[in-house]
């Protein structure tokens, strides 16, 4: 029989947690590497840069990689010899374990989990209680999966049930490009096929453990019929020119994973979760030998990346800035950003349009007149940061409140992934500009950010709103004030370029 010791399991997770919330596992970080040496859509390749240099400083600094420092899921497959000395249940041992490792002093990582969550959606404070999946196996050790999970790339989880003659490729492919780039790009896919509805789900989720190794798969060939189908899938993917955010360029997925299970005959259930840039999962085995601390990556597994804004980017005065000035802007343009901006996401957009429907003032000192308003939820600061990792959230969420929003004066605002049809539209009778920051490089994001303070709705916690002064904060011109798209254009001219795939207009 194996001994585990409650002590021993609860440092062992929260360890695990504070490790991935810094750490890039090393074969993402050489994927990653290698796309960028090979893409040529100068955006995308910036945005590769940034991700790159944000996450060699996030392991140097121990700061998280992204703010959105996500759901805790939990894989255990428990031998049948081990035994516990433990005073608490499993359950009560991994979340003690999440408590520990999100309200750390050194590195506190953001609480993102809510309870009552179709009614008062009340922030859990301490990131709890975690997803998770239980099962008992033959053996004598305690197997581990934590992994740490951002809604941009949860929010985008699909799932069908294909008739048996149906292609499966088809589907994934049809299915990708409705993702948006919400889910920050370049990840992974998971896919997970058969069984019943929650089997493919979960799958699909246990797919996204794996390590990156599609190239070895290219080199050495398919070997059954889930290895050919991913090696189809990363294929085509990719050559519909996504892109990294979605800029249009050449690498979407770093890898595409698939795990299948016997199904009913009737059946073809699949689930399709992509993962994003802020790739986070730990695997580690206890043998009742005390807790299990992880290996960091080495210092030379970082390509010799380091991002620097191009001489070509407009520096933007954000004091004196008007309409005029932003009109000349053009989709895929580079800004660095001078001056002060307001932050703001779903919660607080949902109480600043409460008030205005009710025709109420806004609160004292908030005025969005001429300003640009930052989709963000930042990580609480630490020493003398004026504030934590605060990277952009996806912009589509906020969509239903942007008529209201630019009719407040608004200039524009500042997010991540694409906008819908209406908003671009709502943009341009406005006269309004959509800028992105990049996703999965919150860390290098913050470093422009020098001075921080709450202006509304403090209780809202990280949704509550700020005013960030910014120093160079790069961000691109997502859309223009004439309602151009660099997420219509850019796939598009990649995906010609790409050649493989016919595009298709409307």
């Amino acid at each position: 029989m194996t001994l585990i010791r409650q002590d021993d399991f609860i440092t062992t997770v929260a360890d695990a947690l504070q490790f991935i919330s810094f750490y890039h596992p090393t074969d993402f970080i050489e994927a990653l590497g290698t796309a960028y040496e090979k893409e040529q859509s100068p955006a995308a390749r910036d945005a590769i840069a940034q991700i790159l240099t944000n996450s060699k400083m996030c392991a140097e600094g121990h700061r998280p990689i992204c703010q959105d420092t996500g759901i805790v899921t939990v894989f255990l497959k428990i031998g049948m010899g081990v035994s516990w000395e433990a005073s608490q249940s499993v359950e009560e041992m991994v979340n003690e374990a999440v408590r520990r490792a999100y309200t750390a002093a050194e590195n506190p990582l953001r609480a993102s989990i809510v309870s009552d969550p179709a009614g008062k959606r009340s922030n859990t404070r301490d990131n709890t209680p975690a997803v998770i999946h239980t099962e008992v196996v033959a053996g004598d050790k305690l197997d581990i999966t934590v992994a740490a999970k951002g809604a941009g790339s949860e929010n985008k989880t699909k799932f069908t049930v294909l008739n048996p003659s149906d292609s499966l490729v088809d589907w994934v492919v049809k299915t990708v490009p409705t993702l948006g780039a919400g889910w920050c790009p370049p990840g992974m896919l998971g896919i997970g096929i058969g069984g019943t509805a929650e089997k493919a789900m979960l799958l699909a989720k246990e797919a996204l453990m794996e390590p990156i190794d599609i190239q070895q798969l290219q080199e050495r060939g398919a070997q059954n019929r889930a290895e050919e189908l991913r090696l189809e899938i990363y294929d085509k993917v990719n050559a519909l020119g996504i892109g990294a955010q979605g800029l249009g360029g050449l690498t979407t997925v770093l890898d595409v994973k698939v795990f299948d299970y016997p199904t009913h005959a009737a059946s073809l259930p699949v689930a399709l979760i992509p993962n994003c840039a802020a790739t986070r999962h730990a695997h580690v085995v206890m043998d009742g030998r005390g807790p299990v601390l992880l290996e960091p990556p080495k210092p030379e597994t970082w390509p010799a990346v380091e991002w620097q804004p191009s001489p070509d980017a407009r520096v933007v005065d954000l004091e004196t800035l008007t309409q005029t000035d932003t009109n000349d802007w053009k989709p895929g343009e580079t800004l660095l950003l001078n001056g002060k901006i307001l932050t703001g996401r779903d919660a607080a957009h949902k109480r600043i349009c409460d008030l205005l429907d009710r025709g109420e003032p806004l609160p004292e000192g908030l005025d969005f007149t001429n300003r640009f308003i930052y989709y963000v939820g930042p990580v609480d600061a630490v020493g003398d940061e004026p504030v934590g990792p605060a990277g952009p959230t996806t912009a589509t969420r906020m969509d239903k409140f942007s008529d209201q929003m630019l009719d407040t004066g608004l200039l524009g605002m500042i997010g991540k992934a694409e906008r819908g049809a209406a908003t671009i539209n709502s943009l341009e009778q406005h006269h309004g500009v959509y800028l992105i920051a990049t996703g999965g490089a919150a860390y290098l994001i913050s470093r422009a950010i020098r001075g921080s303070r709450v202006i509304a709705f403090p209780e809202l916690g990280m949704e509550a709103i700020y005013e960030f002064e910014v120093e160079n904060m790069p961000v691109t011109v997502a859309v223009d004030a004439h309602g151009g798209s660099v997420h219509n254009s850019g796939p598009a001219e990649w995906q010609a370029k790409i050649g493989k795939i016919p595009v298709v207009t409307a």
